[in-house]
């Protein structure tokens, strides 16, 4: 167990419950339907659906449920604000809310939180080897904190009472974004002719590894070699950059300032909730492209923080491996 946490929601699930847990995101939706049974789990169903393909998210859990009992409990974790029982996707146009789950599907409990929120609850399911060190701090009695860029840029905190953590939710990364330099000023002043508000989410991203290159292409005037430009049509733009970052200088150069932009904006993470717990760096990016963290340098861009180098470099850095953190995370927080 790599932190130890609060318990979830109270534990209302009785003998026999059947419990449908979800990774609800911009991209993709993660399902699981499970029926937990004291220190065991069964998993009666599991599987993965391209949000953008459906109307809602109910549409997605009715198709899920088709060969399945329904649930007494659902427990979502959403890539948005979630108020009052009521979650507005940052990413994708869907609104879930809780009364309707409830009516819908006939449960006798929902539960809805934040996906970053969810993710620290899942932090406790995992095993050293199911994350990888990129900073090797040796850590302090303190909070600690999750980053996650993906389709957008979700962070969370975990409060240290003195004894177990305590996950909330925050949208940080949504905060104003400070450049550092003068390409970091040049890069805000071009975002700002296509977006009002640049926040860190328009670069520690996937549609932010977009944006840094088109920068870097139109305003730096790189070249983009033509066999990189046919890769690029109509693919994952942000995967192809990342996969060739040897063979073009655009892409290395792209991939060295969103290694950059990661390690300052988990720095900030890290001095304004003291994570001496650490900064865990999750979501569908990293752990894909670790490897480029060292190679550009993450940990001289981390510790770039005056007189407090010293904090930094005591605090850890690592990241999830495991996808399924939030998933899992979400299922612990309603009855694990």
């Amino acid at each position: 167990m790599l932190l130890q946490l609060k318990d979830g929601q109270q534990k209302n699930h009785r003998q026999g419950d059947i419990v449908l847990a979800g990774d609800v995101g911009g991209t993709h939706t993660r399902l699981v339907l499970i029926q937990p049974d004291h220190d065991s789990c069964l998993i009666i169903g599991t599987s993965r659906y391209p949000s953008a393909a459906y109307p809602a998210l109910t549409d997605i859990i009715r198709k899920f449920l088709e060969p399945y009992p329904h649930p007494h409990i659902i427990s979502l974790g959403v890539a948005g604000p979630v108020v009052n029982g009521v979650a507005r996707l940052s990413n994708i146009n869907w609104t879930i809310d809780n009364q309707e789950l409830l009516q819908q599907f006939s449960a006798r409990e929902v539960c809805i939180i934040n996906d970053l929120e969810a993710t620290a609850y899942g932090l406790q399911l995992l095993s050293d080897n199911e994350i990888e060190i990129v900073h090797a701090g040796n850590g302090f009695a303190g909070n600690a904190a999750i980053i996650a860029p993906g389709t957008g840029l979700g962070e969370a905190g975990l409060y240290r009472d003195g004894e177990k953590y305590h996950p909330f939710a925050t949208e940080g990364g949504h905060c104003d974004f400070a450049p550092y330099d003068e390409v970091d000023y040049q890069l805000l002043l071009a975002l700002k002719e296509q977006f009002s508000h640049v926040s860190w989410e328009r670069l520690v991203s996937g549609p932010g590894i977009q944006n840094i290159y088109r920068f870097l292409r139109d305003k730096k005037k790189l070249a983009e070699p033509g066999w990189l430009k046919q890769k690029l049509t109509n693919a994952d733009m942000a995967a192809v950059i990342s996969q060739h970052t040897d063979e073009s200088e655009i892409c290395g150069q792209t991939m060295q300032l969103f290694t950059k932009y990661l390690a300052r904006e988990s720095a900030n993470l890290a001095l304004k909730f003291n994570a001496g717990g650490g900064i865990f760096i999750g979501g569908g990016i990293v752990p894909h492209i670790s490897p480029l963290l060292h190679q550009y340098s993450f940990n001289a861009s981390f510790c770039q923080a005056g007189r407090m180098n010293y904090l930094l470099d005591r605090i850890p850095v690592s990241i999830i491996l495991n996808p399924d953190t939030t998933l899992w995370g979400a299922a612990s927080f309603a009855c694990l």
